[in-house]
């Protein structure tokens, strides 16, 4: 297996933080209510006309300078979201002409929160083929296109939420809460070091795909967008969190158990424990039935919410520049995405 290191991080989150109190103003909530069900006080939202390429772009340039590379050596871009500024093309190609380095492949993956797991794997195959020697990877989302309200001045306390308006939200509220927008960049690099991806158990499951799914806007209707869309509210996502919530952590644990096994590992052997951030809950479940200490499964959810694709980039970037992550730490990756799509990786920075 190709050994590959990162070699540069970085995220960006737009606008000024959306705090519980300020989702009171357009729901009937309360920030103990959002706290308890999913450890999250505050997320940012993408301005409107701000794309996840733009969200894209500010990240790599981070994790570019980081690196101390020219950006002209980036050979390869691994681009992840689940809410891209056009249903095609794909938002890679105009990360890359933002970025300036136009005539570098850009590939668009759709895992979503699982998107992390499959970029990891993708990314040591190009390696392993000799397709490329510098990876940039970018999850980024700007889920504030499916909010569950149209007047984001209500959020700025401009002006009082209409009763219609409030009962339109408090339909999506369990949805609503949790997510945020933002984007995390990852550089990596070829080396001869012990270093990359070091095991990996992937699953997918459709029989489960309307878990979480947007029921509305897709190719298998004619025409695919209709008025009736957006009055049904068939653009909002459904989800539901009970029996997601149940598949996490059944299979999560499950997962990382036998991946461990596989590599004659215990679990403290292994360092981290890179969780996708999607719910508080899911992983103090996950982490004490793996009994892994607080302080191996560090969290970030609580200031930016669920970013999707974006949420294990940015809590590496947190992590690496704060001096954590250390060459050479054996750490596992875990995330659970809608599809179903789920596993672990064991990879040593």
């Amino acid at each position: 297996m190709a050994s590959f290191e990162i070699i540069g991080t970085g995220h960006y989150v737009p606008g000024k933080p959306v705090t519980n109190d300020d989702l009171t103003r357009i729901m009937t909530t309360t920030d103990e209510w959002i706290v308890q069900r999913s450890g999250i006080k505050q997320r940012h939202f993408a301005a409107d006309g701000e794309g996840v390429s733009d969200l894209g772009t500010e990240a790599a340039k981070k994790a570019i300078e980081a690196a101390g590379i020219k950006k002209e050596e980036i050979d390869y871009v691994v681009f992840a979201t689940m809410t891209p500024e056009y249903m095609f093309p794909g938002s890679g190609a105009l990360l890359g002409a933002k970025l300036g380095i136009p005539g570098v492949p850009c590939l668009d993956i759709r895992q979503q929160c699982a998107a992390m797991l499959f970029g990891l794997q993708t990314i040591a195959g190009l390696f392993a083929t000799g397709a490329a020697k510098t990876v940039l990877f970018v999850g980024s989302e700007a889920h504030a296109g499916f909010m569950p309200w149209d007047d984001w001045d209500v959020l700025e306390g401009k002006r009082e939420a209409t009763p219609a308006e409030r009962e339109r939200a408090d339909r999506h509220r369990a949805l609503a809460v949790l997510f945020g927008d933002g984007a995390g960049a990852l550089v990596f690099r070829k080396t001869d070091r012990d270093a990359g991806l070091r095991g990996m158990k992937l699953h997918s499951d459709g029989t489960y795909a309307k878990l979480l799914y947007v029921p509305g806007g897709g190719f298998s209707q004619r025409p695919y967008a209709t008025k009736e869309i957006v009055e049904q509210e068939l653009h909002i996502p459904r989800m539901d969190g009970r029996e997601l919530f149940k598949f996490a952590v059944t299979k999560l644990p499950k997962t990382a158990r036998e991946l461990a096994k596989e590599h004659n590992l215990a679990i403290d052997d292994i360092r981290w424990f890179l969780a996708h951030q999607a719910n508080q809950r899911i992983n103090e479940y996950i982490r004490k039935e793996l009994a892994v200490d607080p302080e191996r499964m560090p969290m970030n959810i609580d200031r930016f919410g669920n970013t999707s694709a974006g949420t294990i980039p940015i809590l590496i970037d947190e992590l690496w520049r704060a001096g954590s992550l250390k060459k050479g730490d054996l750490s596992m990756v875990l995330a659970l995405g809608t599809g179903v799509h789920w596993g672990c990786a064991l990879w040593r920075f």
